[in-house]
């Protein structure tokens, strides 16, 4: 999907990602998936000044990878130290907690890819 994600975007999104689960009989990673949806959602709508994205869901032999393709050159950094009262800077760090694995990946001619996957092995 292209979008121009805004405030209640990752609402929107969960929505249309939840039937994708249940047809693909991976219920058990809807809270994962939600959750990476709306960090990955919120720092676009944070970081990125046009805030255009592009959303891949994924199926995968054992599990679900989500990418979110943007054209901020900015890197998502995962904060050194964070306080429990930090309003910003721990969304990455909630990526890395419940899903199996993260990264990003540098486009050659601008912009990245931030993406997540869950594997149901994993989750089980």
């Amino acid at each position: 999907m292209r979008l121009t994600v805004g405030e209640h975007s990752a609402g929107h999104v969960r929505r249309i990602v939840r039937p994708f689960l249940r047809e693909w009989e991976m219920t058990g990673l809807s809270d994962s998936v939600e959750l990476g949806v709306t960090e990955l959602l919120a720092n676009v709508v944070r970081h990125v000044p046009d805030r255009h994205c592009a959303l891949l869901l994924l199926r995968l032999p054992g599990g679900v990878r989500v990418e979110v393709a943007d054209g901020s050159d900015e890197l998502p950094r995962v904060p050194v130290e964070s306080s429990l009262d930090a309003e910003n800077g721990r969304g990455l760090v909630l990526l890395a907690a419940v899903t199996d694995k993260w990264g990003v990946d540098p486009e050659p001619c601008g912009g990245k890819t931030v993406w997540f996957e869950c594997a149901v092995e994993a989750r089980a």
